[in-house]
């Protein structure tokens, strides 16, 4: 199967590729993340991912768009709500780049963490199959999490320590919301 796979960060597109590769999957890749903050944290990120697609030889769109005011927008005054928003953010542009490129499928690496609300994500990554017309290929990569972990330090690459939205960096880092 040809598929479009979105990817948050390297780190979590190691376990991710290799599994779809070992699977039999053409995998092209998709770098989109407009939730990114700070400035120097999507940086960070879009340059690691750069360095791993050279590494392992994954040919990747790469949008370097930093979308943070995009994102913040969007969100409007739905703290609380902005998962949904972020997935809709990242996912309908991905479903959309598949269809245009002729993949049979997209998925997401987002699927890897054990920190995103699964059932949401896989509830608007089916929405946005449907808008696009091309189908959303669910992966529960979850069982990978601890390779990708172990995988993304063996090749030296930049690991986050938070989700990568403005408010997960609160939620991470501030003493009162622990």
């Amino acid at each position: 199967m040809k598929l479009l796979l979105h990817s948050c960060c390297a780190p979590c597109t190691t376990f991710c590729l290799k599994s779809l590769r070992a699977s039999g999957h053409e995998v092209s890749g998709y770098f989109s993340n407009p939730n990114i903050h700070p400035y120097t944290e999507f940086s960070r990120r879009l340059d690691t991912f750069r360095e791993y697609c050279s590494q392992v030889g994954h040919s990747a769109i790469i949008d370097e768009t930093y979308g943070l005011r995009h994102f913040l927008s969007d969100i409007g005054q739905d703290v609380d709500g902005r998962c949904a928003t972020c997935y809709r953010m990242r996912l309908y542009p991905t479903a959309q780049l598949a269809k245009e490129l002729g993949a049979d499928a997209f998925t997401t690496t987002l699927l890897i963490s054990p920190y995103q609300n699964h059932d949401l994500l896989v509830r608007v990554a089916e929405e946005a199959a449907q808008a696009a017309g091309v189908q959303f290929a669910y992966y529960d990569f979850r069982p990978g999490y601890r390779e990708s972990v172990r995988l993304s330090r063996e090749m030296g690459l930049y690991r986050q320590p938070y989700c990568g939205c403005i408010f997960s960096e609160e939620e991470r880092y501030s003493p009162a919301r622990r």
